[in-house]
This record gives structure tokens, sequence and C-alpha cells, in this order.
């Protein structure tokens, strides 16, 4: 893949990402540098980047594809449900389960995708008065 100086951004601003852009906000965050860069730039070279194993596509409840450098170890997501924001996490003893139901369904487990959808706890204000 020829790497031009608009994917090359492109590929920066992804991989410098806190968080899981989706082309929109991709776009927003990449015209503040290359003013001239059309959304259609990005859907194809988030496309391309994609094919050559270089970002990794999630597709979560919003309907958005969002998209992330394509990691090397296994992690699953927790998506707030209030402010879209997603956390990656790893859990050894989630990832022992899913491989001991497959076992003892008779399978042997060969990948899985994990997404958690939750809304913060509220915090009782009550909690932190002085107990006397």
């Amino acid at each position: 893949m020829r790497l031009t100086d608009q994917r090359r951004l492109i590929a920066r601003v992804l991989s410098e990402a806190q968080d899981h852009p989706d082309v929109f906000e991709l776009h927003r965050r990449v015209v503040t540098q290359c003013p001239h860069i059309s959304l259609a730039t990005i859907y194809r070279t988030v496309r391309r980047l994609e094919a050559e194993g270089i970002l990794e596509r999630r597709e979560f409840r919003d309907g958005h594809a969002r998209y992330e450098p394509a990691s090397k170890t296994h992690h699953d997501h927790l998506i707030d449900l209030e402010t879209g924001s997603v956390i990656e996490f790893r859990n050894a003893e989630i990832e022992r389960l899913q491989h001991e139901i497959a076992r003892q369904l008779g399978y042997r487990l060969v990948s899985h995708r994990l997404e958690l959808y939750a809304v913060p706890i509220p915090v009782d204000p009550r909690s932190n008065e002085d107990e006397s």
C-alpha cells in the first residue's frame, strides 16, 4: 500500500486516538491538520487500512463503525451507554470461563468478542459524610 501524506496523517491520528473514533470523528480530527481532506478520502483510507490488517473495525450498539489500531493482544470492551466512551479491558477469569464453557459444550474456542454495555453507578452523596 502506497502511504500518501493523507494516508499517513489519517494513520497517525488513529494511532494517537485514546478512543475508538468513527469516520466522522476521525474526519473532524484530521481536518484540523489538513483542511482540504474529504470524508470520502477518510472512508477509502480506513477501508484500505482495515483490509491491510492495520485497523480493526468495531461495531457497537450505536450503529456506527468505530476503528482502533489492530492489536496483537486480545482485549474486550465496556461501552458506557451514557457517554458512548469505550473502555478496553482484559480479565483472565473471563477468558478462562469462556474456554471452559466451550470445552464443556464439546468445543475448542478459537475466537470470541465480548462487549459489555453499562451505565455508571450513581454516587450516593451520603456515602461521603463523616460518621459521627
